[in-house]
């Protein structure tokens, strides 16, 4: 693969929030695409910290699920017709992928290097941004739309207990995936002048 070619992938990289359960993706080429971004997205010290749990089917239905209910709670009942229909759009797709940063790992690093201590909680939150966009551009090369999506800490503690997660596990994000039913619009760009400096 050429360099542009790469960034072609980083280009087409969209949000999509209509999704349906549709299977045009095998579970495997999905877990395959999930373990090679774990393995492979860089991270600080190659402390290896990410961690993730891939739902399909009515486990993926039951993530979504809880988060409904978890916002049953705190919305407003005239309000929580719209929040349901977000949600169900969400669990309409075909599976998600949860990500968690393993709190176990950067306390031990910041026991080994005091040094950057301050710095590993930051370092640990880029490692899993990047690994969040390996798979999400990944995904979409294989023919999936996703969105992220961030519903933690409200959801965390009936996440760890529903799928035996461990406790030094913490969630970060969500992303729903399946089969785009509908196109994302047009993105819009702040001048790239006021986002790069270019120095010789």
């Amino acid at each position: 693969m050429s360099y542009q070619e790469f960034l072609n992938s980083v280009k087409a990289r969209r949000t999509y929030y209509g999704i349906s359960n549709e299977v045009i993706v095998p579970e495997n080429v999905v877990e395959s695409i999930v373990e090679q971004a774990v393995k492979y997205a860089p991270s600080s010290f190659n402390s290896q910290s990410s961690r993730v749990a891939v739902l399909f089917g009515k486990q993926h239905e039951k993530l979504w699920n809880i988060a409904k209910e978890a916002l049953r709670k705190i919305v407003p009942a005239e309000a929580f017709a719209q929040t349901e229909a977000k949600i169900d759009s969400f669990k309409a797709g075909y599976g998600s992928v949860l990500y968690f940063e393993d709190q176990t790992v950067i306390k031990g690093l910041q026991e080994s290097f005091p040094l950057y201590a301050a710095n590993f909680p930051l370092w640990s939150y880029q490692s899993s941004g990047m690994l969040q966009f390996v798979v999400w551009t990944a995904l979409e090369q294989a023919g999936l739309g996703a969105s992220l999506q961030h519903y933690n800490p409200l959801i965390d503690a009936e996440v760890k207990k529903e799928w035996n997660i461990p406790e030094s596990w913490s969630l970060l994000a969500q992303m729903p995936f399946g089969k785009p039913v509908a196109q994302p619009g047009e993105k819009e760009f702040a001048p790239i002048e006021t986002r790069m400096k270019v120095y010789r």
